[in-house]
């Protein structure tokens, strides 16, 4: 059955409001989501590396190290970083302004007061500026109340995306935050193997690239916007099949951007839906029909029968 629509309000979150902020916290959930990376082991399509929303903020989710386990959280309420291991301790950093370079050292003596040692590669990745974090003394906004709206915005986007990943029966990515592209995303997959990815992503290993797009897939999530773009759910399908671009899907305001190869739903347009929710489920679920349809997905067996709109 259908998730109850949520009585929060979809936030105003215009990209040009909070974009010193953006940029730092981008690189701080990078400093957190490499640690996952480091001592995580391989999943297919990098599901070892992702945050995911909680109703706190963003978590690593449990991290295994020689000594047990540990969770490393983004918690937006508090605006504090927390660190929690299995052996009882709790430890915090403060979310406040600082630099990148300060945080990575109050990160780095965190896990070490917890007896945790990791070696992360220390740089950023997927953004054009690649001043190691060590070296990064420009990003350093925090704006306290951006950041909440950021994350009641991600719940909510969580909280649709879930339930649009439910009507699916087939290999499903759960519904995850990439830190690296900095948004959240949702996939479903065909069960075919898709051909190898010619990569060439700015700022981003193709070796990397084409682990992530092994196998035939459509792909969805939200995006918060940024480099002069506003925020969006988007869709897209790899390997894209002929007329995808042209096909018929909803809502009215959705539009297919050629130069990022995918259908946008600008966020703006969702606040001022009667029914942001059920906008966003249109969206999504008519560029994946879009995608599954021309590309000859089996649906029948994909599917769950008792599909819920």
């Amino acid at each position: 059955m259908p998730i109850p629509a949520p009585a929060m309000r979809w936030p105003a979150l215009p990209a040009d409001s909070w974009t010193a902020t953006r940029e730092t916290l981008h690189r701080w959930t990078q400093i957190v989501g490499k640690t996952r990376l480091a001592l995580s082991p391989l999943l297919n399509h990098w599901w070892q590396v992702p945050l995911y929303v909680t109703p706190r903020g963003l978590s690593t989710r449990s991290i295994p190290y020689p000594d047990g386990a540990f969770e490393v959280l983004f918690d937006f309420h508090a605006h504090q970083l927390v660190l929690y291991t299995s052996d009882g301790q709790a430890r915090t950093l403060k979310l406040e302004p600082q630099s990148v370079a300060e945080f990575y050292g109050r990160y780095q003596a965190l896990l070490r007061e917890a007896g945790i040692q990791v070696k992360l590669w220390p740089v950023p990745v997927e953004v054009d500026d690649r001043t190691p974090f060590a070296e990064d003394h420009q990003h350093k906004a925090y704006d306290a109340d951006a950041v909440r709206r950021f994350w009641q915005a991600l719940l909510l986007a969580d909280q649709v995306l879930r339930e649009f990943r439910s009507r699916f029966a087939g290999k499903a990515s759960p519904v995850h935050f990439f830190w690296g592209s900095f948004d959240l995303a949702v996939t479903r997959f065909s069960g075919r193997p898709a051909p190898e990815h010619p990569g060439g992503i700015p700022n981003l290993a193709d070796w990397v690239t084409r682990e992530s797009y092994s196998a035939e897939l459509s792909s969805a999530g939200w995006w918060p916007g940024g480099d002069g773009a506003e925020a969006a759910f988007y869709s897209y399908a790899y390997p894209a099949p002929a007329g995808f671009a042209e096909a018929d899907v909803q809502p009215a305001a959705a539009r297919f951007d050629a130069e990022r190869g995918e259908f946008l739903l600008p966020y703006a347009q969702v606040l001022l839906a009667a029914d942001p929710r059920g906008m966003v489920l249109d969206f999504l679920q008519s560029t994946y029909e879009a995608a599954a349809n021309l590309a000859h997905w089996d649906r029948t067996a994909l599917e769950r029968a008792a599909t819920q709109k």
